[in-house]
């Protein structure tokens, strides 16, 4: 999340809106919130995860990383899933994908 909270003005400049999800309580996702530019949903469940397609950690309780970019006409066009700490997407990833889609003329 640091990394994207680093580029978050160059995502805004590209008219992007950055939220993430939490499992954790309100008052602790408050608290991690704070220290990002950009919200942060609290409560996601296993029944959350597994309609996403994403894996659920039962042992601790929590989400494994599962990001998606959304289009603007809000169909998702790209989506990654982790089954560890490992393989989340780097924001100039990110930053690279959508300067490629917004070049290419709509279809």
């Amino acid at each position: 999340m640091a990394g994207i909270a680093g580029k978050i003005e160059e995502l805004r400049a590209l008219g992007v809106d950055v939220v993430a999800a939490s499992a954790d309580a309100a008052d602790k996702a408050r608290e991690f919130g704070a220290t990002l530019p950009f919200p942060v949903a609290y409560g996601v469940t296993s029944e959350m995860a597994s309609l996403l397609g994403a894996w659920w950690e039962p042992k601790r309780g929590f989400i494994q990383p599962s990001e998606f970019i959304v289009g603007r006409d809000g169909r998702v066009v790209s989506s990654t899933y982790s089954s560890g700490p490992i393989g989340r997407v780097e924001a100039s990833d990110i930053l690279s994908l959508i300067r490629f889609r917004e070049s290419k003329p709509a279809q």
